[in-house]
């Protein structure tokens, strides 16, 4: 404390205050690529659910849907049943290795381009600069005092982003219904609670993270910027700002000594169009999404100034070291910083992208989509399981036999009705009959299963007093297909009394 102080200094502050970002809007190539991703992704997510896909008189035709209520999954001809979920698990598996391939590749294009938090904010940006204006006016509008006009765009902008959330929810909550039914059974308050429930947090999230908090998420949010860290090697694509080509960099061309400034003209275009609000020039930072905005700001420039374009450029780390190594040899030869640039061969290859690590993404990731689709090609549509009653495991009959009960469950996955034989498999004398039934029907019966339909069947199991081996034997039970070649087998135990074997 200093002498003659009142008090205890006050602590620093550890934390610095939120500083709304304000994009400027840009035109490019990367921008009209972001354009089209943006219009693409959108449609697929919106219309999907309204796609239709004729599967039969006992099928949804809706073509993608997740009905929770039958356990399914319909995927335009794909069929999902839940003991085959292993399928969505390959999906994820893929999607991860997909995922770690695009980043060690070409860094965050995955955040940059395709990601929906970045898809929905780059939504909500453009709404508001047809609201509010570009950048600089919406500067201006945020430290203007409250007047009708400022209030009047700040509710139709508001208004705007809630509409696009709730048709975001409302999309989502599509995919598990008839999207045509529960559209109308939405809007005459007869859907059910779990679906405004969803469409509730979904319009919440949508309009928070997109609308408000938006480079928040990507920054703070998201643990990937900091799993990229661990992805990326000296062949990775990243976009770079060429500081070798770029400074020092001034704003003043026509003063004395313009010569020894370098190419950039310090605009900050590539800082005004950023949506993260960052300086690419200050290096690789975790905030960098890797949209390439900064590109098509900075080529502008360049284009006005009548330089080469790719001061900001992709590139890797190893090609922008051999330029640096140029670019200095150059400067030691006595050329001028405005000379590097036409003097420096910055050219990208694309066979530097071809390496071991990416190779084995590659492999591993067509490993794994290859056998799903075999798989899916060479799948039975025919499943049985077998359920042995609990209480009583066994009933003695006045003949000394024993008789055990079970519950079969026959899973036609086809959308058509289909006749199966069920066969027991047992000791010569066994017999089985469905209940309700008197008559015994042998070591077979039967059953006709509707289409994309579990049929269950409750049976009795009688064998001879003389047939029983043990307390605890094994029989099986056959399903077979009488209008095709598929079959399915269950082992089961039969139970009796411990008298009537040893164990």
């Amino acid at each position: 404390m200093d002498i003659g102080s009142t008090g205890p200094s006050a602590p620093p502050d550890l934390f610095a205050r939120h500083q709304k970002v304000y994009p400027k809007a840009v035109t490019g190539f990367f921008r009209r690529l972001k354009w089209r991703i943006m219009v693409v992704t959108l449609a697929i997510y919106y219309l999907t659910p309204w796609l239709r896909w004729e599967r039969g008189p006992s099928a949804p035709d809706q073509a993608v849907l997740v009905d929770l209520a039958n356990r399914r999954f319909y995927f335009f001809t794909i069929e999902i049943w839940p003991q085959e979920f292993y399928y969505v698990a390959g999906l994820l598996i893929m999607a991860g290795i997909g995922l770690f391939l695009v980043t060690s590749t070409v860094g965050r294009a995955w955040c940059g381009y395709f990601c929906p938090q970045t898809v929905w904010t780059d939504l909500y940006q453009h709404i508001e600069r047809y609201i509010d204006g570009d950048r600089n006016a919406q500067i201006r509008l945020e430290k203007a005092p409250w007047s009708a006009s400022k209030f009047v765009k700040r509710a139709a902008k508001h208004s705007s982003f809630l509409l696009i959330a709730a048709a975001t929810g409302g999309a989502w909550v599509f995919y598990f219904a008839d999207a045509p039914t529960l559209l109308v059974n939405l809007f005459t308050g007869e859907a059910a609670m779990e679906a405004y429930v969803a469409v509730g947090v979904l319009t919440f999230t949508t309009y928070s993270l997109g609308g408000l908090m938006r480079e928040q998420v990507c920054t703070y949010m998201c643990p990937w910027p900091r799993i990229q860290g661990a992805m990326l090697d000296d062949k990775s694509l990243v976009v770079t700002y060429n500081d070798w080509r770029g400074e020092p960099r001034g704003k003043h061309r026509r003063a004395e000594g313009a010569e020894n400034l370098g190419d950039c003209v310090d605009c900050d275009a590539c800082v005004a169009v950023c949506p993260v609000g960052i300086d690419i020039r200050n290096g690789q930072q975790l905030e960098c999404i890797t949209c390439a905005l900064c590109i098509d700001a900075c080529d502008t420039v360049m284009e006005k100034l009548g330089k080469p374009k790719g001061l900001i450029g992709y590139s890797t780390l190893q090609d922008y070291n051999s330029c640096s190594l140029q670019a200095d040899a150059c400067r030691s030869g006595g050329c001028k910083p405005c000379e590097v640039s036409s003097k420096v061969q910055g050219e990208f290859g694309w066979r530097s992208l071809l390496k071991p690590r990416s190779l084995i993404y590659i492999g591993v990731w067509s490993a794994v989509g290859v056998a799903m689709l075999v798989s899916l090609y060479l799948r039975d549509r025919l499943d049985v399981n077998v359920l042995h009653d609990r209480n009583p495991h066994f009933v003695m009959l006045s003949d000394g036999s024993i008789r055990n009960g079970y519950t079969i469950k026959i899973l036609n996955m086809r959308l058509e009705t289909r006749l199966f034989e069920l066969k027991l498999e047992a000791p010569q004398g066994a017999r089985m009959r469905q209940a309700g039934e008197k008559l015994y029907a042998g070591s077979t019966m039967f059953v006709s299963v509707g289409a994309d339909r579990v049929l269950e069947v409750k049976v009795f199991v009688e064998m001879p007093k003389d047939r029983v081996e043990t307390a605890r034997q094994e029989i099986g039970f056959t399903v077979n297909d009488m209008t095709g070649v598929e079959t399915a087998h269950y082992n089961a135990a039969f139970f009796a009394p411990e008298r009537y074997g040893v164990q």
